[in-house]
């Protein structure tokens, strides 16, 4: 039982590779906030986030994304994409962004404000034969 595990876990590895490869990995943010507007700059030729104004704060919040991340504003109100070949480092890549901005000593069922991922998706679709 146990090396079948590993051998799915092992097949689902190098599909993902393939699949980054092949078309790529994209994943939406949208800010959300109630009050305050959360401004987000993607500096360093893409490869560096920085959120401006969480809940009003002046402390400015800075994500270094993963190896083969990028980020690219979507041209839409307070959205951002995170883009990259490897389903891991983007991934992991909005989880950071995401975490940064996560409220602390209240009430998370009333303060909803942050960055979350609204939509997971290919860069490029493959063509159908």
């Amino acid at each position: 039982k146990q090396w079948y595990q590993r051998r799915v876990a092992i097949t689902a590895g190098i599909n993902n590779m393939f699949t980054g490869v092949q078309q790529g990995y994209k994943y939406k943010m949208k800010s959300v906030y109630a009050h305050f507007p959360i401004n987000i700059n993607i500096i360093n030729d893409n490869t560096h986030v920085e959120v401006h104004n969480f809940l009003g704060e002046k402390f400015v919040r800075r994500v270094n994304l993963l190896p083969g991340v990028t980020c690219k504003s979507t041209g839409n109100k307070d959205e951002i994409m995170v883009e990259g070949n490897d389903v891991e480092n983007v991934s992991r890549s909005a989880a950071l962004i995401q975490q940064s901005t996560t409220v602390k000593n209240k009430d998370i069922r009333k303060f909803l404000d942050g960055v979350y991922v609204s939509e997971k998706t290919f860069i490029q679709e493959l063509a159908e034969e």
